[in-house]
Parts: structure tokens; C-alpha cells; sequence
């Protein structure tokens, strides 16, 4: 999905203007709310893309000032950083477009728990997300894309199972949509009755894929979670910490995201290691979930029937992944036409329903 590069500068307009007001940049607001708490790797990547290395067009917001620069290993890209120093724009000796293409199909986590040669069952990003249990599963999410995660039975989480897996760095797309600082944020419109104020402002063509992406997720994020679930979508760092620790009832909590040792690896059949363990004890976890928009938003969701857990899988090429797994205990409010079911041929509420994360994707539980 491509979203308009003046997207972008209106992004650096109004990150500009947050520099000049008195807050927090986003790390020193995490270690302050979350002191114990070391910071994922998928915020990391979200606030410093350059790191990252990613060839994708990226905003991250941070102090002082804006940077924007292609990036140092791979040209082509265009990466938009608030740093120190006041404005520096290069956009280095790339191909031509590279820099401003968004290409769904990258990212995310690629499962197929079938024969080694067959076509892997895939969860496409759609027009609703498959970590939203409100939806039956669309046809377009048939059909063979990188960006996707299959579901898994909570049986198969241990030691020595084996999966056909494909790890990509983005989930939603190849866009590092950062963040933007809480007061620029709660600025921006997002809802649905404003939705052509938030067109305008990124520059969005009304009709175009783009828009209709946009009002996929406001969508989505206005609609009630299901019963036992507290969801939100959070548009900052600031207000996704927040609601992570409100709705744990501690700031002792555990951050943790899906971590690939290897960048460019491909789909193949990776072994649970030794080490498989639970993390918290509690039943309680929140999982944020990263959307596609022009900036970061987080589908953020609490759920009391919920285990998470630290997965080491070895892949047939030598690649570790740190990965992370949600499990769901009760099922039964879910849309029982959801992917999950018709996937693993199983009714609501039966058994429990596990999925990894995406590499993008937060999960916060009590310490």
C-alpha cells in the first residue's frame, strides 16, 4: 500500500512543531513509566529505522530537530528521522521510486503446517486484521503473501514440533510508519466522521487504495472489541504504555517481540528448540498489534484468557528466531467463520488457539 511521499512531509511539518513544545521524547517517557522495562526490539525499530536497515520509506520521531537521509547500506529508500541539529534531507544515489513504493506482501510471519512442498495457508492484511476476532476470514485471505500469520493449537507449542515458517520484518507493510509524538497525535483526527480531514491532511487521494486502507482501520478500531476483550488503538508511544500498564494494574511488567536473527531468510521448516516457556504467570496480557496507516497506530487489546509465551525456533538453514506466541484459552466469543478456526478445523471454544507474533507486534505481561 502506498501512501503519498507529501504524507510524509506532513508528517515533518508537524513533528517540527512538536519539537518546539515541552514533552517528553518517547524513550525517556517509556524508561520513566517503565523503569525495569527494557524496550523491544520492535519499538526500536519503529523509533530508529535507520538501525534497522530497512530499504523502506520511514518516519521516526525523536529530538531536537529532522533528518531525513536514504539510508547507509541500502540505497533507495527514505528515511525520516527528528533528531538533533535541525533539518538535514539527503536522499542518497537509489533507483529511481525505490524509496516511495510500500509493498504489502513484505513482512509479517508466514506459516504452513502441511507437507514441506505445499502452498502455505495465508492470513493477507485485508480489509480487517486477523488478530481482530469480530471478522469472518475474506477470500483475500487465501491466497499465497508473505504478510501473514497462521494460527496455530496450543498442543503443538512444545519442543521438537516443526513448522514451515517464512519471518519478514514488517507485518502490515514495508513502510516503518514511527511514531508521532502524543501531542502531535492526539492532534490528528482519527475517526471515521473526520476521515476526509485525515485524507487531506496526509495528502490521500479519496478513492485510492490508500484512503480505503485508512478507513480500514479507523474502522476497525471503532468497533467494540468482543465480550472479556478491552481494546484501543493507540496513535503514540506515550498512550500505548499507558494503556498497557492501566490495564495490567503494574508497571512491572515484561515488553517483549518476535526477534530474526537472519534478514533475508526464506520460507522453510523451522524446529521448536529447547526452552519453550511461559512468560508472566498471570492470565492476563496486552498485545499490540501494529496497523497499516500512515503513521504508527497500534491495535492494542486485553484479554484475561490469554497465555504468551517464548518460543526458540531453529530453522533448516541455521537461522534463530526469538519468536513470540500468543495463546487464546476461550475462543467462544470469536466470529466462528474467523480464519483461525477454518484453518485449523476446529469449533469456538474447544481448545486453545495460539498464533506468533509478527516482528512489529508488542506483548506486555505482568512480571
Amino acid at each position: 500500500m502506498v501512501f503519498p511521499l507529501l504524507s510524509i512531509f506532513a508528517l515533518l511539518n508537524l513533528a517540527v512543531v512538536a519539537t518546539h513544545a515541552e514533552t517528553l521524547p518517547p524513550e525517556v517517557y517509556w524508561k520513566s513509566k517503565l523503569p525495569t522495562t527494557p524496550m523491544p526490539k520492535a519499538i526500536t525499530d519503529i523509533l530508529h529505522p535507520d538501525l534497522a536497515e530497512d530499504k523502506s520509506t520511514s518516519v521516526a520521531v525523536g529530538k531536537g530537530g529532522v533528518n531525513v537521509n536514504a539510508g547507509k547500506t541500502k540505497p533507495g529508500g527514505t528515511s525520516v528521522n527528528v533528531g538533533k541539529g535541525g533539518v538535514n534531507v539527503n536522499t542518497g544515489k537509489g533507483k529511481p521510486n525505490k524509496g516511495t513504493s510500500v509493498n504489502v506482501g513484505k513482512g509479517g510471519v508466514n506459516v504452513n503446517t502441511g507437507p514441506k512442498k505445499g502452498k502455505p495457508v495465508h492470513v493477507g492484511v485485508g480489509p480487517h486484521s486477523p488478530f481482530d476476532y469480530n471478522y469472518a476470514a475474506s477470500e483475500t485471505q487465501w491466497h499465497d503473501d508473505p504478510n501473514v500469520a497462521l494460527f496455530f493449537l496450543e498442543k503443538d507449542l512444545h519442543y521438537g514440533t516443526k513448522l514451515n515458517l517464512h519471518f519478514t520484518r514488517y507485518f502490515t507493510s514495508s513502510v516503518d510508519a514511527s511514531f508521532l509524538p502524543r501531542s502531535v497525535a492526539d492532534s490528528i483526527p482519527f475517526s471515521s466522521n473526520k476521515v476526509n480531514e485525515v485524507l487531506n491532511k496526509f495528502s490521500i487521494k479519496e478513492g485510492s487504495d490508500e484512503a480505503q486502507t485508512v478507513k480500514n482501520t479507523i474502522s476497525e478500531c471503532e468497533v467494540p472489541g468482543i465480550k472479556g476483550e478491552e481494546k484501543r488503538c493507540v496513535t503514540s508511544l506515550e498512550s500505548m504504555v499507558d494503556f498497557a500498564t492501566t490495564k495490567l494494574g503494574s508497571k512491572d511488567v515484561d515488553a517483549v517481540s518476535t526477534e530474526v536473527t537472519k534478514k533475508d531468510n526464506e520460507l522453510q521448516q523451522y524446529t521448536m528448540a529447547p526452552g519453550v516457556k511461559r512468560l508472566g504467570e498471570d492470565k492476563a496480557s496486552v498485545v499490540c498489534h501494529k496497523e497499516n496507516y500512515p503513521y504508527a497506530v497500534f491495535y492494542c487489546h486485553k484479554s484475561e484468557n490469554t497465555k504468551a509465551y517464548s518460543v526458540p525456533l531453529e530453522g533448516a538453514d541455521g537461522s534463530r528466531v526469538k519468536a513470540v506466541a500468543v495463546c487464546h484459552t476461550d475462543t467462544s466469543k470469536w466470529n466462528p467463520k474467523h480464519l483461525a478456526f477454518q484453518v485449523l478445523k476446529v469449533h469456538p471454544g474447544t481448545v486453545p488457539i495460539c498464533h506468533f507474533l509478527p516482528q512489529d507486534h508488542v506483548v506486555f505481561v505482568p512480571k
